[in-house]
């Protein structure tokens, strides 16, 4: 029986206060304050017993380490219960080596290039880029086989971007977690950008900088 389970039953479930669930499944970042400090935790998460069979992926930089994790099956990506029993195992060893989560600086990228015909230009992409197709979704989306670099999701158009009223050569997505997109529109508005749709507030807004180039700031909530 699958044990797969909504972003929002994760986000409950008791021990997962460190971890936002994003786009591309649940991250967290650890503050450390050293490379070495984030050396030394992500060598004690790859001594975890079991660990290999569902790896996180772990970004190790001077002042903190990213975790993520997700599961991907032919048939989802998403969420499963043994994502949670990771992540508490992982949240466990993070206060063992006195590191603080900051859910706040939790993000992912993605970006959307347009067209009328999704499958006439992702054979493009995925040769310029190295990708793969996403093993639930082969025919929308493209992913990094190494996950280092942002996705990719085709965007089916009826006819192009009116550069005008927003929609530029440019169609990016910024996922953010629950309760972060309203400052983060804020300050892109504050910063010289405008509004193009906000009718699926506050799973997503787009904005438009003033050369009509879009950006999504998105969220999971009313997404499950």
């Amino acid at each position: 029986m699958s044990d797969y389970i909504s972003a929002s039953q994760f986000q409950a479930a008791e021990g997962t206060e460190d971890w936002r669930v994003i786009s591309d499944g649940a991250t967290a970042y650890f503050r450390t304050g050293s490379f070495s400090t984030g050396a030394r935790f992500a060598a004690a998460v790859a001594e975890l017993e079991g660990v290999d069979a569902h790896p996180p992926d772990i970004d190790i930089r001077p002042d903190g380490v990213t975790v993520r994790i997700v599961t991907m099956a032919a048939d989802w990506m998403g969420m499963s219960q043994r994502d949670v029993e990771l992540a508490r195992r992982i949240s466990a060893l993070a206060r063992e080596h006195h590191l603080v989560s900051d859910p706040t600086v939790v993000q992912s990228l993605l970006i959307i290039p347009g067209a009328a015909s999704i499958g006439d230009i992702t054979p493009f992409w995925r040769a310029v880029l190295g990708y793969e197709p996403r093993i639930d979704s082969p025919e929308a989306d493209l992913v990094d086989p190494r996950n280092r670099g942002a996705a990719f999701w085709f965007e089916t158009m009826d006819e192009p971007r009116d550069t005008a009223h927003g929609g530029g050569a440019i169609h990016v997505g910024i996922w953010v977690p629950v309760g972060q997109g309203e400052a983060r529109v804020a300050a892109a508005l504050a910063a010289g950008g405008h509004i193009v749709r906000d009718d699926f507030a506050p799973s997503w807004w787009t904005l438009a900088d003033s050369a009509g180039n879009e950006a999504d700031i998105g969220t999971i909530e009313g997404r499950d």
